[in-house]
């Protein structure tokens, strides 16, 4: 059974090299689904159901905070949301985690490192 992935990012070209990484990563069964920012997002979440969201921080409209915060209060118990940025301080990784994030994954990555964050949440 595919696992449905949305993948909510400003950038289409980082869009695919995720989508490219989690292939990469041997994770083959997944179906993907593209936002280019959190409101986006929201209109896809609100289309249908993901098994896992992957969200960049730093986006127009709506940035990745605001979008976890979002999906938190639409879904109440929202699927695992792995943050995917540049911007790697403690403390926006503690408030990723603090507004729903469950994991978070920094820029560059690698097939492994994708595997080691979000494997888990796709068995």
């Amino acid at each position: 059974m595919a696992k449905n992935i949305l993948i909510v990012d400003d950038s289409a070209t980082m869009r695919k090299i995720i989508m490219r990484g989690i292939r990469q990563a041997g994770i083959d069964n997944a179906d993907f689904k593209e936002a280019g920012d959190g409101v986006e997002g929201m209109q896809a979440i609100a289309a249908g159901a993901f098994d896992l969201i992957l969200s960049d921080v730093n986006m127009p409209n709506m940035n990745g905070l605001d979008f976890v915060k979002a999906v938190a209060e639409k879904l109440g118990t929202p699927p695992p949301i792995v943050m995917i940025t540049t911007e790697g301080s403690d403390e926006i990784v503690r408030e990723a985690m603090r507004r729903g994030a469950t994991g978070y994954l920094r820029k560059p990555f690698t097939p492994e490192k994708i595997q080691e964050v979000i494997g888990p949440f796709l068995k």
